[in-house]
């Protein structure tokens, strides 16, 4: 659209290098119009009056389509459909015509090849759209330099490096300050690092995520495919719970309803697409979100609240610090090198005091260095983005990093059976046609007139399709797994001809189906009669509950009294027992002038046509994982829609339900009984159950609440759109990859990619990996900080200076615990794992054990590390240059060895499968050789000095005694009881 002033004499020029072949003809053609309209409209020889405004304006219209679809304008498509412009469309005669003009066979959909789908998507784009661009390197630099902890240390380093230019000069005073700052600023490279890599994995993730598939019809064939691929002119095929993957036009279908984001809610529909990637709503709307991938997860909130009371006692301790040297330095308790008492009152120059009070200063700053751990926060990304990696592998695709830890607290778990429990691969093993069973063969005994009925009955009251290939041989079923298994049944087994029926028929309304009603039902005309039959299909009890007949396999209609009912009602439970799905058809004729006014599908007085069992699988290995979720601690409970004999058989088979357990027990309920308890019944017959027949969204969300309010941590799967509620719910809500809806999959934390329970209790094992792996990197870098912290204290309370300087602190804190988290961090699960309870919601995230271990092997270091500070020169016979460095040495090498001890919380072998952690003793290896070349040839930097072999080996002797200690104090028993309850424990 052009909208140029009629008044204005101005020309508007574009350089023609700034437009493309196309853009620039319709500038001519736009230049041409207004030229031309101009010319036609200014009066011969007529005075122009001059008139400072004027309203008039041209509107031109110009636009070059593709030469492919040269009746077609996309602007004109987009605002069709996003404006409801009706009379638009009536431009091109309706659905029709644009479809012509699409070149779509509104039944058999495009050609489908890969020329088709190049050429619509040069012409009206593909269906994608622009994300927002990823987070550079540098953002996240600007992020960790407005941590609070990186602001304290730039603030000390800056102290450290103005005090140490005051005192030493600019040349050597840069080693005291500058170190510091060189420390700091690495530590912000690592943080950024790790935090950049982190949002690629997201971006990755969520192209993965994004990756939906849809059903469309090409060239006559239902097929799947990706939502990328959708192109202008498709016919999408939309059912309950999917998205709707571009704009378009309704086509035809049944009680089709959407709601906000373009998801379907209710019915089923064919759609013609008109708009793709930014050229439709949802296009708009996706590129606007700002796709944040910096959540915060509970355990992260908590090892945040664990540093900042850290920090503060730092902070405390730093000061009684700074209180303490300067009382000693003012009354004269100190002294100087030659062992002249450094404060002398008045004598004192003032340079001096200046410098001292410089140089105690910095003894606090040093404090604070000490206490602040560096290494938390980045252990936990390490190991939620390690874990993260490795759980894809395992086909579960972690959507919110607070699900990787919670998993691990999870102490039920809430389980569908259909495709997560079962293969999802039903097939019809069963067919009763009124009291008598029907084998494979015995079909062509039946009354041809209850054979079209029933071919009316599956064929027609059907969300699925057939498709036959052009050899004739060979058929292909879509639609659910249910869907599928009966038209594959009818189709082969009783003949049915899709086509022809279709052909002979006319569908006039159709109930869809859902979870509530568990049944569809169809409407439909026989062409050339004056009748319509009415036909329901749905759960086998509650269709039988609808009829007052029957048909016989003689064609027969037989009267359904309460003696013929107890007998069908025994067949479905015998069905039932055996596992099997049942469902049932029926049928009833209706005049055609019953059918005048509103449409209403009869419901009642109904005859039963038939009885199906399909038969779904259990998975091979899904009784192996509910034993070891069991094992470990953690309920596993099955809400299906079966009904409660289907649900009972399947559950036993599971595992879930042990054969000695049924419905007096309390084990097994329907979902109705379950929502009639009253509030205190429900709280105290929750934790029973195991199995919920029959049940409904919203019975399955009343138990997640429940539960929840009892103190459970609850892990939910789910693949349907009415599942969403309960999966928000939950602690954890786990959808499935394959038969998931979107909906389910955007309310969910974690996409289990197979739909295999036994997924699930990997990613148990995994959730309990990581939980662990964190507690694991706690106790290690708290061992460091409680012995740094109360070394340097005593040794600058006693000596008035300390042992480790900053840079030293720096270098334990940032490279030896990013190393031991990224070490600890690669600890694969094992199943030892599955053998301790859930966590749950109370246990505080520092155990007694881990407050055992970590004392224990602080106090080790502390008592040999004073020993040195205070006697070590005398011992060893070293300088005191040499005797500092030997204590950064000894306090480095300790931590390494307690990498080992930390591995094994419990156990007192540390070195179990330490063969198979490769990735651990490489990691070990490297913080070696990091730690000798600090120490030999980073010798201003570190302020250290060279060691001898014999001194490195003393190094080691010490550092090795933490493994025979460790060993040793793992035979003193705890209080299960915590020594401090964390209040803010999940």
């Amino acid at each position: 659209m052009f909208f140029l002033d009629n008044m204005e004499r101005s020309m508007l020029v574009l350089p023609t290098t700034m437009l493309t072949e196309p853009n620039q003809k319709r500038w001519h053609m736009a230049f041409t119009a207004i030229y031309c309209s101009r010319a036609f409209s200014t009066p011969l020889k007529k005075p122009r009056k001059k008139s400072p405004v004027s309203s008039t304006r041209v509107v031109i219209d110009v636009f070059e389509p593709h030469p492919c679809f040269p009746k077609i304008d996309q602007s004109v498509l987009t605002g069709i459909v996003k404006q409801k412009n009706l009379d638009q469309l009536g431009k091109y005669d309706g659905v029709e015509g644009l479809a012509c003009g699409l070149e779509t066979n509104l039944k058999n959909g495009i050609s489908g090849d890969a020329e088709d789908v190049s050429r619509r998507n040069e012409a009206f784009g593909s269906n994608t759209y622009r994300r927002q661009p990823a987070k550079s390197l540098w953002y996240f630099v600007w992020e960790a330099l407005r941590d609070p902890t990186i602001l304290i240390l730039l603030v000390c380093a800056a102290l450290s490096l103005g005090f140490g230019i005051k005192e030493h000069g600019l040349k050597d005073g840069w080693y005291d300050g500058g170190s510091i700052f060189v420390a700091v600023f690495l530590v912000i490279a690592v943080s950024a690092l790790s935090n950049f890599r982190q949002n690629r994995q997201f971006v990755k993730l969520s192209k993965v995520s994004n990756n939906i598939q849809v059903d469309v019809v090409r060239n006559g064939r239902r097929q799947q495919v990706s939502i990328f691929e959708i192109v202008v002119g498709d016919v999408v095929c939309l059912k309950i719970g999917d998205q709707v993957p571009a704009d378009g036009l309704f086509i035809d279908g049944h009680s089709l309803l959407s709601l906000n984001f373009q998801q379907v809610a209710d019915g089923f529909g064919r759609m013609l697409v008109t708009s793709v990637g930014m050229n439709t709503t949802w296009g708009e709307m996706m590129s606007t979100i700002n796709n944040d991938s910096n959540e915060q997860t509970p355990l992260q909130s908590r090892l945040n609240t664990l540093t900042s009371s850290i920090g503060k006692v730092g902070l405390l301790v730093a000061f009684l610090v700074l209180v303490v040297l300067l009382i000693r330095y003012f009354t004269g308790n100190t002294q100087d090198e030659n062992g002249n008492m450094e404060y002398n009152g008045s004598k004192t120059k003032a340079d001096d005091i200046i410098n001292s009070v410089v140089a105690i200063i910095a003894a606090a700053v040093t404090i604070v260095v000490v206490a602040i751990p560096e290494g938390l926060p980045l252990a936990v990304t390490l190991t939620l983005a390690y874990s993260m990696k490795r759980m894809m592998s395992d086909n579960a695709m972690v959507r919110k990093l607070s699900a990787c830890e919670t998993m691990g607290s999870a102490t039920t778990i809430c389980t569908d059976k259909t495709g997560t429990l079962t293969i999802n691969q039903m097939k019809v093993t069963k067919f009763w046609l009124g009291q008598d069973f029907v084998n494979e063969n015995g079909s062509s005994s039946l009354a041809a007139s209850v054979v079209e009925l029933l071919h009316q009955g599956v064929g027609l009251n059907t969300t699925g399709s057939v498709y036959k290939s052009i050899s004739g041989s060979e058929f292909e079923f879509s639609g659910s797994p249910t869907e599928k298994a009966i038209l594959s049944w009818a189709v082969l087994e009783l003949n049915l001809d899709m086509e022809g029926l279709k052909q002979s028929c006319e569908i006039v309304h159709v109930e869809a189906f859902n979870s509530t009603k568990k049944r569809s039902g169809v409407l439909i005309r026989k062409k050339g009669e004056n009748t319509t039959n009415v036909h329901w299909k749905g759960a086998a009890e509650m269709v039988l509950a609808m009829c007052s007949n029957y048909y016989d396999v003689s064609g027969n209609i037989k009267v359904l009294d309460d003696f013929e009912r107890k007998k069908f009602d025994q067949i479905i439970q015998g069905m039932a027992a055996s596992s099997l799905r049942c469902i049932a058809f029926a049928h009833k004729q209706v005049p055609e002038q019953e059918n005048e006014g509103k449409i209403h599908i009869e419901e009642n007085c109904l005859t039963l046509l038939g009885l199906v069992g399909l038969k779904d699988p259990c998975r091979p290995s899904v009784k192996k994982a509910v034993e070891e979720c069991q094992y470990a601690g953690v309920n596993v409970k099955m809400i299906t829609g079966d009904n409660i004999f289907t649900a009972r058989a399947i559950a036993t088979e599971c595992g879930i339900l042990k054969p000695n357990q049924d419905m007096k027990s309390g084990a097994v309920v329907e979902g109705v009984e379950f929502r009639n308890y009253t509030p205190e019944e429900r709280m105290e017959k929750v934790d029973k159950i195991c199995v919920m027949a029959r049940s409904s969204p919203f019975d399955k969300l009343l138990m997640v609440q429940c539960l929840r309010q009892k103190g459970h941590v609850v892990a939910v799967t789910g693949d349907g759109t009415n599942d969403a509620p309960a999966l928000k719910e939950a602690d954890v809500g786990l959808s499935m990859g394959i038969q998931g809806t979107e909906v389910a999959k955007e309310s969910s934390d974690i996409v289990i990619l197979d739909d295999n329970f036994r997924t699930m209790a990997t990613v148990l094992m995994w959730g309990r990996c990581v939980y662990t792996n964190i507690q694991k990197f706690i106790q290690f870098q708290l061992t460091v900080n409680v012995a740094a912290l109360v070394i340097n204290f005593v040794a600058a309370v006693s000596a008035g200076e300390v042992p480790l300087s900053a840079v030293q602190l720096l270098w334990v804190n940032l490279i030896m615990d990013t190393l031991g988290a990224l070490a600890l961090a690669t600890e694969k699960p094992t199943k030892e794992l599955m053998e301790k309870p859930p966590v749950g919601r109370t246990k505080p995230l520092i155990t007694n054990v881990m407050w055992r271990n970590l004392l224990s092997q602080a106090a080790y270091q502390i008592a040999v590390l004073l020993t040195l500070q205070f006697k070590g020169e005398a011992i060893f016979n070293v300088s005191s240059k040499l005797n500092d460095t030997m204590i950064f040495n000894v306090f480095v090498l300790c931590q390494v060895f307690n990498e080992f001890n930390v591995r094994k919380l419990e156990k007192k072998n540390v070195f179990e499968g330490i063969h198979k952690s490769k990735l651990f003793l490489v990691i070990v290896g490297v913080t070696i050789v990091l730690q000798v070349v600090m120490v030999e040839f980073l010798k201003k930097f570190a302020d250290t000095e060279r060691l001898n072999w014999w001194q490195w080996g003393v190094c080691v002797g010490f550092a090795s005694v933490s493994w025979p200690i460790g060993w040793t104090v793992k035979w003193i028993p705890v209080p299960e009881k915590p020594f401090l309850r964390n209040p803010k424990a999940m």
